[in-house]
């Protein structure tokens, strides 16, 4: 209910921001489309494929998650300072307590397939999302970074971090429970996650870093892409195949971009700059892959999440 009311408020903004009559870009409407829309449906898929150990912050975190993405969008409303700053702590307060659901559950041994472990860690990147986004609305610039790259580091973690992850536990799952054996679905799963603080990293340290993370990134997704339509005909709905088809067809010419990207950036090549890369591969990755994908999984349902052990 929340993601539907969520995206009609946001089909609202944009028709807004097309008309002039709200200060928001295309980098703005990525993100205000996580709260309203990717967060909610996030968190029901996560409650399938792992449910938590300690259910009591994430249901709290349900409760406060309507409020708080109304408020964030109100900041936008505000020039970056104090009161922006102020409007998007309950999100942080949102994104904390999933991460503590996550990390409770890590620490209570709930992790018996990397799939849960995926899931898990995806929750945890919810808190990273949040910090950058407070930092974003305070107008900081730590270590010199500038806007838009600390709003699109608060994008890629909700996005790459939180939903792709979440996806990524889902497709092994699934996979596990169907007994297939795509032997290196496993490894690109674990780079699906753990990549993406890397890519972080070298936005921060290294040109270099942030090169070879993104074309690391770009091609363990596509090849994640590639085990999703492997397993399609697995799917017991028709719709939630359809769904999923278009997931994985729009996040491998995402995924291109990003490359084209990366590469144009260290040779210094102006193939494609921000502001298009964020109408073409955020408008790609954000409603292309994420929302079919999640909408997929959640229409197909139960049981999704077969508890195999990590082989050693």
């Amino acid at each position: 209910m929340w993601a539907t009311l969520g995206a009609a408020a946001w089909a609202l903004l944009a028709t807004l921001a097309g008309l002039g009559r709200a200060p928001l870009g295309v980098i703005e409407l990525l993100f205000l489309f996580v709260p309203l829309v990717i967060v909610p449906l996030g968190l029901e898929l996560g409650g399938v494929t792992a449910p938590v150990v300690w259910p009591l912050p994430e249901e709290v975190a349900v409760i406060l998650q309507p409020a708080a993405a109304a408020l964030v969008v109100i900041s936008f409303w505000f020039p970056p300072g104090g009161v922006a700053a102020a409007l998007v702590a309950p999100w942080m307060a949102v994104c904390l307590l999933v991460a503590l659901a996550g990390l409770l559950s890590i620490l209570g041994g709930a992790i018996h397939a990397l799939a849960s472990v995926a899931a898990h860690m995806a929750r945890i990147d919810l808190a990273v999302a949040g910090g950058w986004l407070c930092i974003s609305r305070l107008g900081l610039h730590p270590l010199g970074i500038q806007e838009p790259i600390v709003l699109l580091t608060a994008v890629h973690f909700h996005y790459t971090g939180f939903a792709t992850a979440l996806l990524a536990g889902t497709i092994l799952a699934f996979a596990r429970l169907k007994g297939r054996s795509l032997r290196l679905l496993g490894p690109v799963v674990a780079l699906v996650v753990l990549v993406p603080f890397v890519l972080a990293a070298g936005f921060v340290f290294s040109p270099v870093l942030k090169l070879m993370a993104a074309l690391v990134l770009s091609l363990s997704i596509m090849a994640l892409a590639g085990f999703l339509l492997c397993l399609i005909n697995e799917l017991r709905s028709a719709t939630a195949r359809g769904f999923l088809s278009v997931s994985g067809a729009a996040i491998v010419a995402g995924m291109g971009l990003a490359g084209t990207y990366a590469f144009g950036e260290a040779l210094g090549k102006d193939w494609l700059l921000i502001p298009r890369m964020a109408s073409t591969h955020g408008v790609l990755n954000g409603l292309g892959f994420v929302l079919p994908g999640l909408l997929g999984w959640l229409i197909e349902g139960p049981p999704l999440n077969g508890e195999t052990e990590i082989p050693s």
